[in-house]
């Protein structure tokens, strides 16, 4: 059975709407960047401040996210407190897929990446995306097959913006 059909512009404009503080990260990034990637995921990176938190929890309620891949009858509490015991959080929202990461592999988290992004306007919605550079660092650090193969385009593309 088919998930929610992938909204990424629903999601981060929930994120945005509720204040929560984030860089996006991932696939889509990359594609916003220039790399020739499809995704079929939102990945993000967020503070970890109690405050934001909460902001993201309220977020993820609205969006109706659940554990992707976990039973039903698995409990789970959306709150701060629990994405605060946590580092790396996937979920299925209505909006589709939504990965909330804290340290994404090979950063120290969202304050270091936050330093690099850049604000890109998205249709009029405007959201901190990672850089070239912290994009490649992380796909760098991951080194699973699908990031390897990403490597590949977003060292590519350092190459062709740097001339």
């Amino acid at each position: 059975m088919a998930g929610p059909a992938f909204d990424p512009l629903t999601a981060l404009s929930t994120l945005r709407r509720h204040g929560v503080r984030f860089v996006l990260i991932g696939g889509f990034a990359a594609a916003i960047r220039g790399a020739p990637l499809v995704t079929g995921d939102l990945d993000v990176c967020h503070a970890r401040d109690r405050a934001n938190l909460e902001r993201l929890a309220a977020a993820l309620r609205e969006l109706g996210a659940r554990l992707r891949g976990a039973p039903p009858e698995v409990p789970f509490v959306l709150d701060a407190r629990t994405l605060a015991a946590g580092d790396h959080f996937t979920f299925e929202t209505d909006a589709g897929p939504l990965d909330c990461l804290a340290t994404p592999a090979g950063t120290e988290g969202f304050v270091d990446l936050d330093a690099s992004a850049t604000d890109e306007d998205l249709d009029g919605l405007v959201v901190r995306v990672a850089s070239l550079r912290d994009l490649i660092r992380m796909k760098r650090a991951a080194g699973r097959p699908q990031d390897r193969i990403a490597l590949e385009w977003l060292a590519a593309l350092r190459d062709e913006l740097e001339g």
